[in-house]
């Protein structure tokens, strides 16, 4: 048996019955879920494979390092290649063959692959909040700092672009306080700790520019097989936040980018998201309502979302209840959490009378999964236990050498290697503040040749009110400043302003 035209073959029930997976009802998210050394990732690696293979661009993030061998043939001197090839022959595939899938390797640190970037404006306050572990009152001044942005074309691009800002709300809080609502020194000065603290994790490497383009995820090679990319997650699983913070941007992006497709033939892309239940991890409501939305919608974009974890319960309940398509390899019954989550994923599946799923669960062997899938018609297929197909590709990592040279003739080499710095957000302060700092010298000077004159015109009213004009023409100095950095477009020359409020501030002195 093998794949057809229309669907994904897994694998062959216990009782025989041809397990497949609906390409029409791919797009309807899935589930892989098993303890580990069950056999989730080769699971997930057949199936990606079989996605390449029927023109489907596929997504998969490498967490452990040895997906990357999806991009290499198997061979029959491999040691688990007899067991390999006896369930192919026990499956009845009778053209199976080891072959690779058109690969193009990603990683957001650049070390292993395409470096993944976006900007800090793409990514949004509630992510990056979510990033930074803002409570509620930071991530409130952090959505006022961005709309200051937005209103005064401000680009933030980098960390640098949004630690400038930072830096400028913390000098500039009363005025932003005064027209947004209540920015206070000591939050903007916990966001900037939060941000040198994920900065010193490498997070830094993932804002900036060359952008990711989405259309990029979305290619097919010359023989017509969807692009598999695979990122490298080994690294990045170090700061699951970000791992999973970046998987959620993700999908947001292709939410926003991609045309409304209903439910297509094949999907245009197939997601899987390994290690999911970090997305989960102490988000909160809002994040999670987020999340929710997202998965509930992004299916009318043709996307399929698979979701790669050890316990089924992990996925909250509004997720998992879409997801229709369910490979559910073996739990252990070692705690009452595991025994819970036994129960809860046997009560998931459409009843099988012929089989005790709770029991099943528990006497899986590598390789073995419980079945169910959407059928035609969208109505969940009676779970199955199953023996699951096997893949065709290299079981394990490449090596360092098969990487570079996969590498070096991807169709995107050199579009996002080397990074681009335009001017942005930094660059706009730094030369504003210059063009002030430019500006008081120019007006202190402007002061220093008043006094100058003042003192030698009227010698005994400049030595008794000089210290005093000093002072105001210091306050003086400091308005102008800021006003220039702000870029105030009242009307009134500032030059002229500063000048005339020297003047008023000598004259008050003089008085005295």
């Amino acid at each position: 048996m093998a794949d057809s035209a229309t669907e994904i073959f897994l694998g062959l029930g216990s009782d025989g019955s041809r397990q497949a997976l609906a390409l029409s009802r791919s797009n309807r998210h899935g589930l892989i879920a098993g303890a580990t050394g069950t056999g989730k990732t080769v699971t997930l690696q057949g199936i990606a494979e079989s996605f390449s293979m029927a023109g489907v661009p596929v997504f998969v993030a490498d967490v452990k390092g040895d997906l990357s061998g999806i991009a290499m043939p198997g061979s029959p001197t491999f040691k688990h290649a007899e067991k390999l090839e006896s369930r192919a022959r026990e499956l009845g595939i009778t053209d199976y063959a080891y072959t690779d899938n058109p690969v193009i390797f990603w990683d957001l640190y650049g070390e292993q692959g395409h470096p993944i970037r976006t900007t800090i404006s793409e990514m949004g306050p509630l992510l990056l909040s979510r990033l930074l572990d803002l409570n509620e009152t930071q991530e409130g001044v952090l959505q006022i700092i961005f709309r200051h942005a937005d209103e005064n074309g401000l680009l933030l691009l980098d960390f640098a672009d949004l630690q400038a800002l930072l830096a400028w709300a913390n000098a500039n809080s009363a005025e932003l306080s005064g027209k947004y609502g209540n920015v206070t020194k000591p939050s903007v000065g916990a966001i900037q700790r939060q941000l040198l603290s994920f900065e010193s994790q490498g997070a830094n490497h993932f804002f900036g520019e060359p952008a990711l383009e989405i259309d990029d995820f979305l290619k097919v090679d010359d023989q017509g097989r969807g692009i598999i990319n695979v990122l490298a997650a080994d690294k990045l699983m170090r700061s699951p936040k970000l791992y999973a913070t970046f998987l959620l941007w993700l999908l947001a992006e292709l939410f926003e980018t991609l045309p409304e497709v209903g439910d297509p033939e094949k999907p245009k892309l197939v997601f899987f998201f390994d290690e999911a239940h970090l997305l989960f991890d102490d988000a909160p409501k809002a994040l999670q309502d987020t999340i929710e939305q997202v998965v509930r919608l992004i299916r009318s974009k043709g996307v399929g979302v698979f979701f790669v974890t050890q316990n089924p319960i992990d996925i909250p309940e509004e997720v998992a209840g879409q997801l229709g398509n369910r490979v559910q390899h073996a739990l252990r019954a070692f705690t009452p959490r595991d025994q819970r989550a036994i129960k809860a994923a046997a009560e998931t599946f459409r009843i099988n009378p012929r089989l005790d799923v709770e029991t099943a669960i528990t006497e899986l062997k590598v390789g073995e999964a419980l079945v169910s899938m959407l059928d035609e018609d969208g109505a969940p297929t009676i779970v199955e236990r199953t023996l699951i197909k096997p893949p065709r590709s290299r079981l394990g990592p490449v090596t360092p050498k098969e990487r570079a040279i996969i590498q070096s003739v991807s169709p995107l080499d050199g579009k996002y290697d080397t990074r681009v710095d335009r001017a942005s957000a930094a660059e706009v302060l730094a030369a504003k503040a210059a063009d002030a700092a430019a500006t008081a010298e120019e007006v202190a000077e402007m002061g220093r040749e008043e006094v100058g004159k003042r003192a030698r015109t009227t010698p005994s009213v400049w030595e008794k009110a000089g210290k005093s004009a000093m002072t105001a023409a210091s306050g003086s100095l400091a308005s102008i400043a800021v006003a220039a950095v702000l870029g105030k477009k009242s009307g009134a020359n500032p030059l002229r302003t500063g000048a005339t409020a020297f003047v008023r501030n000598l004259i008050g002195g003089l008085m005295r």
